[in-house]
């Protein structure tokens, strides 16, 4: 791990109004795991583009092996042996496994010698145990199968340096164990990885090294057996932050959600929930637990209007709601937080005024008549903005320019404001740094102790054990048993998401 293979010396990248990263000089070696930390905002992703060729620096230099280069696009870095697996998976949907991995490269001409293609995947799979079908549409696979591909995508085209932007923020538990054996068996094999995260657990567990960035600086490098999780974090935003989280747990028998004998199929005309039935009760946080795949997004988007129903019924505060329009469901009380932000969570081509007004655009003081009212809009996104934290430079920009974090957080905003009887959290922490993990999993509890009712559905056990009254757990299209929190852990739970009976 002697060998640098590279090097950023004073990378400084401006934009309009803001200043990304300032003179920032890292260093990766060969056969090193390099964890880069920071909050939402900090600076990682814009290095990671420079590197990658989406952004080229304002000042600065990038030297691979010793050798000054200059990556004007992906192209360049790929050439030089640099590959990323973004935050949000670049795959076409429409197009198979196989075509996505193959997209761009010439060499397998203009008809797919896919007997060629197989042959160099099952090598992939052979080193590092990454097995996709390689027939299979991607729109058809599940979020942990994606990141496989674009694993495999970056491995095909022979990057020894890989760049992963959050890569366990959709994985499960075990999923991410998996990705971590594969990642250790890259570094046996001479790879160099920059794996950029917010969870301290994974960062102690996988990095080598660890550089901190905060507000566009570079804060400290240090290797990981010389630091502890309390020390990162303060690093990370300037002040010790607690990590521990604990609630009181409030009491009610008034039933607010009804599900029962629910059946729904998933997009690949499968049963996904085979009779669900289940109660929610007022003021309560219901957990819902599982393996990825196993019902928990059908469940959540039949309740908020986005799946139909097969069979059985939703019952919302007494009146059906089963196959009703989502935005009946909505103006009823139920609000929604998508799992896949940029997917489901917002408009990315739109502004991100219209996005923090999407569910309130249509009424008064927004608009009245059908006229929009844009000041009051922007004073209302200016609101959220300094309520919730976000860092937003131009609210007159596409919201796809916010980093990950700052965008999660609007969404969050946005369905809050909204004071929802019951709100549905799919992930809501997903890809948050630490302090606003805290404040936003404080907010959930705020809502709870006014009588709201949360639903979250997690696969951070420990979100779900410190957060819920109740916990459900999914295995294969079924709840498999309820749980008081007081009574669960993290290997019962995990037992019961493997289908084993406890």
């Amino acid at each position: 791990m002697d060998e640098v293979i590279l090097e950023t010396r004073n990378i400084t990248k401006v934009f309009p109004e803001t200043i990304a990263n300032k003179d920032i000089s890292f260093k990766l070696r060969k056969g090193e795991i390099h964890a880069l930390l920071g909050e939402n905002g900090a600076g990682k992703t814009t290095l990671m583009n420079i590197l990658y060729g989406i952004y080229l620096p304002t000042s600065g230099d990038i030297l691979i092996k010793g050798k000054k280069v200059i990556i004007k696009n992906p192209l360049d870095a790929i050439r030089l042996g640099i590959g990323m697996i973004h935050q949000h998976f670049m795959l076409v949907d429409t197009l198979t496994v196989l075509e996505n991995i193959i997209l761009g490269l010439k060499e397998y001409g203009f008809v797919i010698d896919k007997k060629a293609v197989k042959k160099r995947l099952k090598e992939i799979e052979n080193l590092y145990s990454l097995k996709v079908e390689p027939d299979v549409k991607v729109w058809q696979t599940a979020v942990g199968e994606q990141q496989k591909i674009e694993i495999i995508k970056v491995l095909f085209r022979g990057a020894d340096i890989l760049i992963l932007d959050e890569p366990t923020a959709v994985l499960t538990p075990q999923e991410t164990q998996s990705l971590f054996k594969i990642l250790r068996k890259m570094k046996e094999d001479g790879k160099s990885i920059i794996f950029i995260t917010h969870k301290l657990e994974e960062v102690m567990q996988i990095a080598d090294t660890i550089t901190v960035l905060r507000k566009g600086r570079l804060i400290k490098t240090l290797p990981k057996s010389e630091t502890t999780k309390s020390q990162l974090a303060e690093l990370m935003v300037g002040k010790t932050q607690t990590l521990d989280f604990s609630r009181k747990r409030p009491k009610s028998n008034e039933e607010i959600l009804k599900i029962e004998n629910l059946t729904v199929h998933s997009d690949k005309s499968l049963k996904s929930l085979k009779g669900v039935s289940l109660s929610v009760f007022k003021g309560e946080i219901l957990g819902i637990a599982g393996i990825s795949g196993n019902g928990q997004k059908e469940l959540v988007q039949t309740v908020v209007g986005l799946k139909k129903a097969v069979q059985g019924k939703v019952v919302f505060n007494g009146i059906d709601i089963t196959n009703k329009p989502p935005r009946y469901i909505a103006q009823a009380g139920i609000n929604y937080i998508p799992a896949d932000r940029l997917a489901m969570g917002v408009a990315p081509n739109l502004s991100t005024i219209d996005n923090a007004i999407m569910r309130r655009y249509y009424r008064f003081p927004l608009s009245k008549r059908g006229i929009m009212n844009y000041r009051k809009a922007l004073a209302y996104t200016m609101m959220m903005a300094k309520a919730y934290k976000i860092k937003l430079d131009n609210p007159f920009a596409p919201i796809k320019l916010l980093s990950g974090g700052n965008m999660q957080k609007l969404i969050l905003a946005r369905e809050i404001l909204e004071n929802p009887k019951l709100l549905i959290a799919s992930y809501p922490t997903r890809g948050l740094d630490i302090a606003s993990t805290q404040f936003f999993r404080q907010k959930l509890i705020d809502i709870a102790n006014k009588g709201k009712t949360i639903i979250l559905v997690s696969e951070d056990l420990d979100e779900v054990l410190s957060l819920s009254d109740r916990i459900a757990v999914m295995y294969e299209g079924r709840i498999v048993g309820i749980l008081n929190a007081k009574e669960a852990d993290k290997n019962r739970l995990g037992l019961m998401m493997a289908g084993v009976k406890t």
